[in-house]
């Protein structure tokens, strides 16, 4: 086990930076915060996890964006799903704020998901599953699941017809994308979309929800 370091972040710089995002915490929540930094880059030394190092950009970046997807959803109870998951974001985060999630961190790199097994047992998250495997070969094991999420996969193609196949049954899905993929992604067929979400803080992030069709839909941005 690796024991925390102390982080920079004060527990006020940490509530200034998720007000921005308009998301409130606990002071436990904060303390979960400052550990899962600490652990991140005394991991990050040794595995990249995250090409981030300064743990401001950290907390905006990974935590902060992360976190909005709660409110701006909104994300709450339920079974999520962090599809290539790597360091942990969205779902830990998402965890964290909403300690009510049933989550399923799934990681087909066997060290990502030793630290993820890591920082779900030092911050004593329950109802955290890490799968070390392609999403691909996970099905079964996670559904039904009422969210899957993704922030840096970028098989979209692959990801939503996973995601929508009759056996996952993902009622939503949830995006971090660049402005740039929006138009590759509403070309794949069978979802239907929610005007993007500009990410605050951001010129060129988004978050993107998205519903399967039912028979009958024509799949149109609502």
């Amino acid at each position: 086990m690796i024991t925390p370091g102390p982080t920079p972040l004060t527990n006020e710089a940490i509530l200034s930076a998720l007000r921005e995002f308009q998301v409130a915490a606990t002071f436990k929540q904060v303390q979960q915060i400052q550990q899962y930094i600490a652990i991140l880059l005394k991991w990050n030394d040794k595995i990249n996890l995250t090409a981030i190092r300064d743990p401001r950009e950290i907390l905006y970046r990974h935590f902060c964006e992360s976190m909005y997807a709660a409110v701006a959803v909104p994300v709450e109870d339920g079974r999520l799903a962090d599809v290539g998951s790597g360091g942990g974001f969205p779902g830990i985060p998402l965890k964290i704020l909403r300690p009510e999630l049933q989550v399923f961190l799934i990681e087909s790199n066997i060290k990502k998901a030793t630290f993820l097994a890591e920082v779900a047992r030092d911050l004593e998250l329950t109802d955290v599953r890490v799968l070390v495997n392609r999403f691909e070969e996970v099905a079964e094991d996670v559904a039904p699941l009422d969210f899957a999420c993704s922030r840096a996969l970028g098989d979209f193609s692959g990801f939503l017809g996973w995601a929508g196949s009759d056996v996952v049954g993902v009622k939503t899905t949830v995006l971090w994308i660049g402005t740039r993929d929006l138009e590759e992604v509403k070309k794949v067929a069978g979802w239907s979309w929610k005007d993007p979400i500009p990410v605050p803080q951001s010129l060129r992030r988004l978050l993107l929800v998205g519903t399967k069709n039912v028979p009958g839909d024509v799949g149109v941005t609502t």
